[in-house]
């Protein structure tokens, strides 16, 4: 089911094209379409206690590898995930995506997967009752190779894909059957606050987020780890 929805969605954003000052788009799902399903079989499978909903890919994570928040050692060395990455096309010339063979480091996953990690050593005991998801699989870039997030694109370019995505990560919630969503950031937690009121009114979920583990955050940079975990624990997520 999450494959299914997973194509769907790669189906659905394909097509669509954006204005300047917008120049590159990733659609990481689709050129990483192979390990993106790799995750999904291994790790998705089943109902979870937690659904946890990052933003976007970051350049040296997921848009490498096709996994949420995918750095590079957390998704092969913990997670036992790699293999061939294809290339977007058009690629950014300085963007370029080297699939495993990248050796800059996303911090915001080293962050996530290494908290993870610390708690799970063995990943399969943390994707019995968890999984982690991104909203969207999109990457924008500008002619100097600089990431624009989505809240800085035009409404009317953003509704489709604000529609295959909300519809995309229903699939998901539906699939999986979380009792809490959590939002990795105030923006996923809007965003699945807005899904369950489209597609699940009348479903008791329990929302909440974390901090985001973005170097950009001041606050992320004094120890992430444990004020994650803090919130976690404050949620009743973990005990």
């Amino acid at each position: 089911m999450l494959i299914d929805a997973a194509a769907e969605l790669v189906g659905s954003l394909k097509p669509l094209s954006f204005q300047e000052p917008v120049s590159h788009v990733y659609l990481s799902t689709e050129y990483a379409w192979d390990r993106h399903c790799e995750y999904l079989e291994r790790y998705g499978q089943g109902p979870k206690k937690v659904l946890m909903l990052g933003m976007n890919p970051g350049p040296w994570g997921m848009a490498q590898t096709g996994i949420p928040f995918g750095e590079i050692p957390s998704v092969r060395d913990w997670m036992g995930i790699s293999g061939p990455v294809d290339k977007p096309d058009p690629e950014h010339p300085k963007r370029p995506v080297e699939g495993f063979a990248c050796s800059r480091s996303e911090v915001s996953g080293r962050r996530l997967w290494g908290l993870c990690a610390e708690k799970f050593p063995n990943p399969d005991d943390f994707f019995k009752d968890h999984f982690v998801a991104n909203y969207c699989p999109l990457v924008w870039m500008g002619e100097t190779g600089k990431n624009i997030t989505p809240d800085k694109l035009p409404k009317a370019e953003m509704e489709p894909v604000e529609q295959a995505c909300r519809k995309h990560l229903a699939a998901v919630i539906a699939a999986i059957d979380p009792e809490w969503l959590i939002g990795v950031g105030a923006y996923a937690e809007k965003k699945l606050i807005e899904t369950v009121k489209e597609y699940f009114p009348s479903k008791p979920y329990q929302t909440g987020k974390i901090l985001h583990p973005s170097p950009a955050s001041p606050v992320a940079n004094r120890g992430w780890e444990p004020q994650a975990e803090r919130q976690l624990k404050d949620l009743g997520v973990w005990s």
